[in-house]
C-alpha cells in the first residue's frame, strides 16, 4: 500500500478540526481492520476486505478536488458496507461515540 500521489504533490484532506493531512491509505487501512475485527471476522477475511476497501477509496479520492474527513467517513461507511454490513455499521458508530 501507498499514499495517493498526484504528479509529484500528495492530496491534501482537511480535517475536522481545520488542519490539512495528506491522505494516507494506511489509517483508512487500519480503521477498516479494527471495524472487521469487532465482528469476530478471521483475520484473513478482514485484510481481504480492507484491502479492497483502500483500493475503492484511492480511486474515489482521485476523482475529487477538495475532500475533508466527513467525506472520506462518509465515503468509507459506503464502501465497507458493500463487503461486510456489520462491519460499515461498527466504523460508523464507533466515530459516532469518539
Amino acid at each position: 500500500m501507498g499514499q495517493l500521489i498526484w504528479g509529484e504533490k500528495m492530496k491534501h484532506i482537511v480535517k475536522r478540526k481545520g488542519h490539512e493531512e495528506h491522505f494516507d491509505e494506511r489509517k483508512v487501512y487500519a480503521s477498516c481492520y479494527a471495524a472487521c475485527l469487532g465482528t469476530r471476522m478471521k483475520h484473513i477475511e478482514a485484510e481481504k476486505i480492507c484491502e479492497n476497501v483502500c483500493k475503492d477509496m484511492n480511486v474515489w479520492v482521485a476523482k475529487k478536488g477538495e475532500i475533508n474527513s466527513t467525506q472520506i467517513f462518509q465515503e468509507m461507511v459506503k464502501v465497507i458496507k458493500r463487503y461486510h454490513k456489520e462491519a460499515a455499521f461498527l466504523y460508523q458508530t464507533h466515530r459516532d461515540l469518539a
